[in-house]
Formats: structure tokens, sequence, C-alpha cells
């Protein structure tokens, strides 16, 4: 499945258009829809969330309720252009470049006479395309019994560390335990788990906003239900995590992907970091930890995909950062443009759908691209296959 976005901050509409996605998909509009307002959710969001209220509108590619086969066109209307179109078009050059952001190197890149042509295509809005996008890969996924799941484990110096219970037969459709873990998420106003360290997290994020400041933090990600095999080593660019750790990177502000408990090991020698392989006559192969996070050698090994994702502070502040002029070389601030004050929960939505978007790709890639009957009769007979490998007396 490949994809383009197209559109800018406050134009008219995102839009968006998939190719390759095979047809006979059922597409569920609203559940695209609520992958839409799931990213626009968190505490800390700027009052652009208050105004947006973003939902899919399909040009090409389904019909009676089906996909065809044909490329996907979409369109994601921005309510706020109208707000803006006018001050856009008459505004004064922009020439006080944001630390941290785009606008300056973008500037310089482009041989743009004001910063407002980078910030408009920089800007994170566009990741609503990109969660539209995955919200499609997510529909196959879900029907092949992939689920992904994801929460914040930290804003600022406030840190989450327990764990949940999220297990590689993740399933919040089936299990009551999965669908339990799932709500107690999804209502937490910053996606965390925990009441008390989302009330500090919140607490916190009051404080730095009084200052004029803004806060990084991070997210745990999660792929469960996957089949060993998905990706390769045999050419770098097939390395399934060399994949998701770039599509991740490619979310604003993200600065640290580790798969597993990379960043949490505090031995590294061999006998302690790796997963150990066992074998059971009722389970066949497993491993008792899963260290690496669900990938060796470039490839799925069944475990669930674990992954911490660390975002750096949003570079528009309140009270600006000092920078220079473009166009005097004096000494000047940062624009200090409406933002938000900690984006990570959105950010957690967004890392699912790029996720998802790879995962779907090696899986078309091992069991086909074009139809999705026949995606799923060949998933079903590598599961076959898998199942005659892990106990060939049961079968």
């Amino acid at each position: 499945m490949e994809f383009l976005t197209a559109g800018e901050s406050h134009g008219e509409a995102l839009n968006g258009i998939i190719s390759d996605y095979p047809s006979g998909v059922p597409v569920d509009i609203s559940f695209i829809n609520n992958e839409l307002e799931r990213r626009q959710k968190g505490f800390g969001r700027g009052n652009r969330m208050s105004i947006e209220k973003d939902s899919i509108k399909l040009l090409s590619g389904v019909r009676k309720g089906k996909s065809t086969g044909s490329p996907i066109a979409f369109l994601i209307y921005n309510k706020d252009w109208k707000n803006w179109k006018d001050k856009v078009e008459k505004e004064e050059n922009l020439l006080d470049p944001r630390p941290g952001h785009a606008d300056l190197t973008g500037i310089l890149k482009y041989r743009l006479e004001s910063i407002r042509d980078v910030i408009e295509r920089s800007s994170a809005r566009e990741t609503a395309a990109r969660v539209a996008t995955g919200a499609f890969a997510k529909l196959i996924l879900r029907s092949l019994g992939i689920f992904l799941i994801s929460y914040v484990n930290r804003v600022g110096d406030i840190m989450f560390s327990k764990k949940i219970g999220i297990e590689n037969k993740f399933n919040p459709l089936v299990n009551p335990k999965d669908k339990a873990i799932f709500k107690k998420i999804e209502s937490s106003s910053l996606r965390c788990p925990d009441d008390k360290i989302t009330a500090l997290m919140i607490d916190l994020i009051n404080k730095t906003s009084e200052q004029g400041d803004t806060l990084g933090g991070s997210f745990r990600l999660f792929a469960t239900g996957l089949v060993p095999g998905l990706g390769s080593y045999i050419q770098w660019d097939k390395r399934i995590d060399s994949r998701i750790a770039a599509a991740l990177y490619s979310i604003p502000s993200v600065k640290a992907v580790g798969f597993g408990t990379i960043f949490s090991s505090k031995s590294l020698k061999g006998t302690d970091y790796h997963d150990e392989i066992y074998y059971d006559i009722h389970s066949g192969f497993y491993r008792k930890t899963n260290n690496a996070g669900g990938i060796e050698g470039g490839m799925t090994n069944g475990e669930m995909i674990d992954i911490e994702v660390i975002l750096k502070p949003i570079p528009t502040t309140k009270i600006g950062l000092k920078t220079v002029n473009i166009k005097t070389k004096m000494e000047s601030v940062s624009l200090k443009e409406r933002s938000d004050i900690c984006a990570v929960p959105s950010a957690a939505v967004i890392g699912e759908a790029v996720l998802a978007i790879e995962l779907l790709n090696s899986v078309q890639e091992k069991f086909g691209k074009d139809s999705f009957a026949e995606m799923t009769e060949n998933y079903e007979n590598y599961r076959k296959y898998l199942r005659i490998i892990n106990n060939p007396r049961k079968n």
C-alpha cells in the first residue's frame, strides 16, 4: 500500500491518495472517523481542536461499502480555513524562525520569502491524513486478528512504568479483560491507564502552560496477534524494524524509537537481554521474555511488537525563544503562533496509524496485495503451515 498526502495547516482541506489497497475490503467510514477523533483528543491540545471536527470524504476507490482495488482518494476539510484564508494571504512576511522547527532550514532550502510557506506544510496538521490512511490499514489488520494499542507513559518528568497486562493475544473485541484495558486508556484525557499519574501529568501541563512553555514525553506502542516472518533480512530496506522506525521518526517531534526493553535494560549482556527459545507441545515455539520487542533479524518473530517512542517538547512556545531575524540578522524572539502545550497523546494515536501502514505493507508483500480474499486465503495457509511446524503430531 502506497500513499501520498497533500494540503496545508490552514488550507481548505487535507487530502490523500492510497494505491495498491486490495479489493473487497469492507470500508467502515465510522471507524475511520473515530480514528480521526482519537487523534484530536488529549489534555494539553491547543484551541484548534475545539474548532476542527475531522471526518473523511471519500472521492474514489470504494463502491457499495467495499474497496474496488482502484486508488482511494479522500478529503479532510479544515474548518479553521475560513478564519485564516485572508490572514494568510495578507500578512507580512514572517521572518523570525522557531528553534526546533523547520522554519529556518525550510526557507533556505526552498528560497521562500516567509516562513509561513514552511509552517503550513511542516505542521503536524498533516498527520490527520496519515491517521485516515492508517485506519484503512487497520481495517485489514483487525480482520486478520492483528490489533494495535498505545498509551502515554511519560509527560515531562512524570513517569508511568507499571505493566498493564497487554499480551500477545490481546483482542479487545473478544476478551473482556483486554476490552477493559482498552476502555481505560481511551477514557483517559492523556491516554495514561493510571488515574493518579494522569492527575500529576495534568497538573504539570497546567503549570507549564502558565509559564508559557511546552512539554515532551513518550508513549508505548504495541501490535499483537502477528505471525512470524513479516519483513526480511535479505536486504536492508526490507527489514521491518527499519521501516517502522522510519515511519515513527516521520511524526513531528519524535526524537527516539526503541524496540522492546532497550531503553530500560540495566544490563546489555547477551545472556541477560536476548529472549531464549522454548518449546511446548501445546504452545509450540515460545519465549518467556520479549526484550527484543517482537522483532529479530528484521522480521517479526511471532511475539508482540513493543515500542517506546520519545518526543521532544513542541517548538512553538508562548514566551518565545531566542532567534535571529532572517532579513535584518538582528536578535529577535521566535514566532508565538497558537499551538499545543503537550501533544504526546495525539502522537500515540498517530504512532498506531503509521505502524499499521508498515505492518500492512509487510502483510501484502508476503500474502498478496490485489484482493482481500486472496490475501486472507494465503494468510490462513501460512498459519496452517506454522501449526504443522509447531506441532506436527497434532496435524
